[in-house]
């Protein structure tokens, strides 16, 4: 299709989308498919927020609003990031979208020039570098290999950096390997952005609240202030508050960026739905007593899924810290046969003969760049798990 734009042959479908509707498809023709793809929490949204959501449409906040949040969002935002980061943001400062894709879509087009370089370390959320490339940028990976345990180290960081880099894209907790940085380890990498005052900063913080074993969850700018100023601090309602399809993303930094971005999203998707923008007051100022708890039962189902999967012949998973994401290693499946005779010859190989002899559906670590890995999403039922994975097991153990 020839009228199709240069902007949008640069991109790929979201993978995990994908792969998700793959499984709905297969469920519809009455296949037994167990999804694991979706980053989705299978709890529902808490009753208080649901009744905030209610109240707003009783009172008739059914109106357009300002582009970029109403002023009581702001300011539970700033309330948000002193609270629970010790971060200072002015309203001015903090900014509401639908959605965490649209502030990475919004903070890309308002800054990048062609030529100018995003670092993302791998794996890397499918969205990323798609984001970067539409908006004229170049994606630059930095990996983060399963032997640091899918973190980047300062060395690799340093080596991505060039004259032409404007930002780094930082995620931890990350999807899709559920890796989280401690304190110690990303003052490493903050000491290296420290050394090139070029570097503009996008922290996704989006997993901040499901983190486990005791884990302290850091964000850049506390660990090294002198970054505030160059820092674009991201978060969202979906993961913590079972908000998924809510669509509110929010996030914090220089006014300048601020305003510029809300020029991008006046002329794009205008203000985010004012009935989820007041959910979202409530979800952030309400109680937060349910969140411990729905961890809690994630960390459950990390340790059944991590132990299972190293059961499994060929397969290798580490523990993750946080997120609710395995990114085990399928190489030892890697030159051996399906009993039909087909070769695995890559990690996509792997997922699609799993669905197809198994029916568990998840993503391939070609997605989000680094392989032989697939990604499985834990944020679904125990039972679910515990199926899922013994069917991962029977198919290894049929591989020859």
């Amino acid at each position: 299709m020839g009228f199709i734009s240069d902007a949008l042959n640069r991109i790929q479908p979201s993978a995990t989308m994908a792969a998700t509707q793959k499984a709905r498809d297969l469920k519809a023709q009455g296949v037994d498919v167990i999804g694991l793809g979706a980053g989705e929490p299978d709890f529902d949204t808490p009753d208080n927020i649901k009744e905030a959501a209610i109240e707003a449409i009783r009172r008739g906040e059914t109106k357009y609003t300002a582009v970029d949040g109403i002023p009581e969002l702001k300011s539970a935002i700033c309330a948000k990031f002193k609270r629970e980061n010790g971060l200072d943001y002015a309203p001015n400062q903090a900014f509401v979208a639908p959605g965490g894709k649209p502030i990475i879509f919004n903070a890309m087009i308002a800054t990048l020039n062609p030529g100018d370089e995003v670092v993302i370390p791998t794996p890397y959320w499918v969205s990323y570098p798609d984001i970067v490339a539409l908006a004229g940028g170049t994606p630059v990976f930095a990996e983060a290999t399963m032997e640091n345990g899918f973190k980047l180290t300062p060395d690799a960081l340093e080596a991505a950096i060039t004259p032409k880099t404007k930002w780094f894209i930082f995620n931890s907790p990350s999807n899709p390997s559920g890796a989280a940085y401690s304190r110690d380890e990303l003052k490493k990498l903050t000491d290296v952005l420290m050394k090139h005052p070029h570097v503009w900063v996008l922290t996704d913080d989006m997993y901040e609240h499901l983190v486990y074993d005791d884990f302290k969850f850091v964000t850049p700018v506390q660990v090294e202030p002198g970054l505030y100023d160059r820092t674009l601090t991201m978060n969202g309602v979906s993961k913590a508050y079972a908000m998924t399809g809510w669509r509110i993303g929010y996030c914090a930094g220089p006014a300048e960026l601020i305003k510029a971005m809300a020029k991008v999203q006046s002329q794009s998707t205008s203000n985010p739905t004012s009935i989820s923008q007041w959910a979202a007051v409530e979800a952030l100022n309400g109680t937060q007593d349910f969140i411990p708890e729905r961890a809690a039962v994630f960390k459950a189902r990390r340790d059944l899924v991590v132990s299972m999967l190293n059961q499994a012949s060929g397969i290798t998973c580490p523990t993750p810290e946080g997120a609710f994401y395995v990114y085990p290693s399928c190489a030892g499946t890697i030159g051996k046969k399906t009993p039909g005779g087909k070769v695995i010859e890559t990690d996509q190989d792997f997922v699609e003969q799993l669905l197809e002899a198994e029916g568990v559906a998840c993503v391939h670590g070609g997605a989000f760049g680094l392989s032989p890995n697939f990604r499985i999403s834990y944020a679904t039922s125990t039972e679910n798990l515990e199926k899922a994975c013994e069917r991962i097991q029977r198919f290894c153990a049929s591989l020859s």
